[in-house]
């Protein structure tokens, strides 16, 4: 489990097929940013990008995992060196500063817009029409791993477009500072909500 709060700004150096054809996973090599690995070990998980992976090597400073090409195929920012935000498993000893987060992806959503407004950033992001029952006014999102409060919703033909209000903080430790128009993020939804809908549609079929 995660919180959504990102604990340091990571740098994919490599990317290395783990095998020949189409279907081959990845290893990456991340620079850890400054995210403290003296208490990772082998197998731990850390979430890149808000997608969890498994520790598979680590020095001082950086470390190794090992993506599946569904893992690939399901998310984005995973494929190619660049920066990523990083966060270590939650312990039960820790400050649950934004919400409970799984790290596991459940849609691709596009931003449709990411401008200034004020001292702050609006940014506008297109989801896929089958999570927007999961979206509402305050509720949670995950984007990129970043947990943010949903601003407003708008249910559209064939997504649903919802507005998140970054402040300045958000934009200095993390990557959204590099959205843009057409940019691919990966989408986590809200835990409860999750469960909420699965209980309500046994209970209306039943």
């Amino acid at each position: 489990m995660f919180t959504g709060i990102v604990a340091a700004v990571g740098h994919i150096k490599s990317v290395t097929p783990l095998a020949a054809g189409v279907d081959a996973g990845v290893r990456l090599e991340i620079d850890s940013g400054g995210l403290p690995l003296a208490d990772v070990g082998l197998g731990d998980s850390i979430a890149i990008n808000g997608a969890c992976m498994t520790v598979v090597e680590k020095t001082a400073t950086a470390f190794a995992v090992d993506v599946s090409r569904e893992s690939l195929n399901c998310t984005a920012g995973l494929d190619q060196p660049g920066e990523v935000n990083l966060e270590k498993a939650l312990t039960l000893a820790e400050r649950l500063g934004g919400h409970l987060v799984s790290g596991h992806v459940d849609g691709l959503g596009t931003v449709h817009r990411f401008e200034a407004v004020g001292e702050s950033w609006e940014l506008v992001i297109d989801a896929p029409a089958d999570l927007a029952r999961f979206l509402a006014f305050k509720g949670s999102v995950v984007v990129n791993g970043v947990s943010l409060t949903v601003n407003r919703v708008e249910d559209l033909a064939q997504a649903c477009r919802f507005s998140i209000n970054l402040i300045p903080h958000t934009i200095s430790v993390t990557t959204l500072k590099h959205l843009h128009a057409g940019s691919k993020v990966n989408l986590e939804i809200d835990l409860i909500a999750r469960y909420v809908e699965r209980m309500l549609s046994l209970t209306i079929t039943s």
